[in-house]
């Protein structure tokens, strides 16, 4: 493999993983980053389009060398059917985050429910004593708004992981499935 400039920089990646549910799988895989000193950035795991197959979506920040030799340790896991890796450009994602908020500024004034509006955000609860906003966009977004509600003491914040399809029009999985089923075909035969 030729080392060119480009896979010696460091930039966010997105690993995906396919595999049945299995106990455990997720320690090896996490287990696979530890090793070699990668944080990991986000991580959703859920089910897939193909019924029993679920599917990991991991950020990362590395080199495009790095994340190539990983994603080969994690296809040697016994219950990975398939892994692959993605730039941003190559996926649609998005991340949702939750707000709570004290509700004496949105009796003071209207100021929260304008920020919200502005940022395409929404109300989901309203109490007595504070009010949860979502919104739902890329990690600078939800920052944003954190930084902005924040100005009124956020008293919690939460953010998901990133959930990720690829810009690719064919399932990749399900063309791997195909290979290899036509493979396995012609070997009984």
């Amino acid at each position: 493999m030729q080392v060119t400039k480009e896979s010696k920089m460091k930039q966010e990646f997105i690993i995906t993983v396919y595999s049945e549910n299995h106990i455990g799988l997720l320690s090896r895989i996490t287990i696979i980053f530890t090793r070699r000193k990668v944080n990991i950035e986000s991580l959703t795991v859920s089910e897939s389009a193909i019924k029993g197959i679920f599917k990991f979506t991991i950020v990362i920040e590395e080199t495009k060398e790095q994340v190539i030799k990983m994603v080969g340790q994690i296809e040697k896991q016994i219950d990975v059917l398939k892994a692959f890796y993605h730039t941003n450009d190559e996926v649609i994602y998005q991340e949702i985050a939750l707000y709570k908020v004290p509700i004496e500024p949105i009796y003071q004034s209207n100021s929260i429910e304008k920020i919200a509006r502005n940022a395409g955000a929404r109300i989901l609860e309203i109490t007595r004593d504070y009010v949860v906003i979502e919104k739902t966009g890329h990690k600078n977004e939800t920052q944003a708004l954190f930084d902005e509600l924040n100005k009124f003491k956020v008293m919690q914040f939460i953010r998901s992981g990133r959930v990720a399809l690829t810009r690719d029009p064919i399932e990749r999985l399900s063309e791997f499935l195909k290979e290899r089923d036509a493979f396995l075909d012609s070997q009984n035969e």
